[in-house]
């Protein structure tokens, strides 16, 4: 629920000269870019797939400092007056419900302090960690279901992505019968992929599900999250009905999209290291380390959501003039030698800190639960299956295209060996 989630519009920039396109290969192994930026350009300009220009931020120190940056803006409105100065084709051009843009990462203060108050409570390290027994039975209750299944599965599908979703919808309250399809909504409006009008489509269909289950909670409200950010907007100088729905909308899309790419991810890197597969099963009391080492490795967030500048602003030697984009890529940073030593390297007992979930007033303010899901599911899965192994070559694996998100599109594994259980 920070700088990962779902940030404004997909739109396309006129013509320029650029140091990096993100393109297929760039979805397929950012670091390999990265790692040459950093060398060469650490704050290079970079279009995005749907063609809109960027300046990217690489390095640790710098990303540290961009995301600090109160001239980094956050605010829809003048991300808005932003691409309004890059003229974009209007079949380029995504434009989503502006109930789903009044959230805290579309906002600066005093909106994003009062937006974020809000919700602040529910995500205490006291209330999350009363969370553990019920995200121990829902992980437990999919491990029975691998368990009684096939030997082969894709791991996000029947792990991976029900954990979060059921622990967020029951946070919320949202009922189960529409989180497969709301799933398939995330996915295309964090997607490169497709076409500008799929986007607006399923924001369309995203904010009208949200309208309804809002005011469902309004008629009818009950001991959960959204109820209480209903009633919170009962008071009309505190919270507009339009960010109820959009709080609604980045709750649950956070609540889902870093924890599925935590453990799809973290999962991957383990099966790929076996020798710090075997060190973390010896010793399972590794595994709070081992979340954060993994979030560092290779995080769920690949870019941090969209800033703008609103006035000249120095990053790394560079000035960037304002009205322009900044993209802070997250995953680069987190792979900077010259931050962390052996960057490039699985270290289970690394001490120093990481950017996985941001930093400054828009940290993610669910990296709490995040951590505490990913310390479960990995306990979880390598408790019941201790033959787990990667079910194709890694290299047959496929990544989301995705400017935001850093996640794969499947994980085919093996539960155990062939002709066991």
């Amino acid at each position: 629920m920070g700088d990962g989630l779902p940030g404004g519009v997909a739109t396309a920039g006129a013509a320029m000269p650029v140091d990096a396109e993100f393109d297929a290969a760039f979805f397929a192994d950012p670091h390999r870019l990265y790692a040459r930026l950093r060398v060469e350009r650490p704050v290079a300009r970079a279009r995005t797939p749907a063609g809109l220009p960027v300046w990217v931020v690489t390095r640790f120190d710098d990303a540290r400092q961009a995301l600090g940056d109160p001239r980094l803006a956050k605010d829809a409105r003048g991300f808005a007056r932003v691409l309004d100065r890059h003229p974009v084709p209007p079949d380029r051009r995504a434009v989503f419900a502006q109930e789903l843009g009044r959230h805290m990462l579309s906002s600066d203060p005093p909106d994003h302090t009062r937006l974020r108050k809000l919700v602040g409570r529910a995500f205490t390290m006291r209330a999350i960690a009363g969370m553990r027994p019920r995200i121990e039975a829902i992980a437990a209750g999919l491990a029975d279901q691998l368990a009684a299944g096939p030997a082969e599965v894709d791991l996000l599908d029947a792990f991976a992505f029900p954990l979060p979703m059921t622990v967020i919808c029951d946070l919320l309250g949202v009922p189960d019968d529409e989180r497969t399809t709301f799933r398939s909504w995330s996915n295309t409006l964090l997607s490169s992929d497709g076409t500008a009008a799929e986007r607006t489509a399923a924001g369309a269909a995203m904010a009208q599900y949200l309208g309804a289950l809002v005011a469902a909670k309004r008629a009818r409200p009950a001991e959960d999250m959204l109820s209480a950010i209903v009633a919170a907007s009962e008071d009309a100088d505190r919270l507009s009905a339009d960010e109820t729905v959009s709080m609604a909308f980045l709750l649950l899309v956070a609540g889902h999209e870093t924890t599925v790419n935590l453990i799809g991810n973290g999962v991957l890197a383990l099966l790929c290291h076996p020798d710090r597969l075997a060190e973390l099963r010896a010793d399972p009391e590794l595994t709070p380390r081992a979340v954060e080492e993994l979030l560092r490795f290779d995080g769920p967030v690949n870019l941090a959501t969209f800033r703008h500048t609103t006035e000249p602003v120095e990053i790394g030697g560079v000035l960037i003039p304002p009205g322009e984009v900044v993209l802070v890529a997250l995953a680069s940073a987190d792979r900077d030698p010259g931050h962390f030593p052996a960057a490039d390297e699985l270290d289970l007992h690394r001490d120093a800190g990481h950017l996985a979930f941001g930093y400054g007033l828009h940290h993610c303010l669910g990296a709490p639960l995040a951590r505490l899901e990913g310390d479960v599911a990995f306990r979880t899965l390598l408790a019941r299956f201790p033959d787990l192994a990667l079910a194709v070559e890694p290299e047959q694996l496929r990544w989301r295209s995705s400017t935001l998100m850093r996640g794969l599109t499947r994980l085919p594994v093996l539960l155990r060996q062939a002709g066991a259980g």
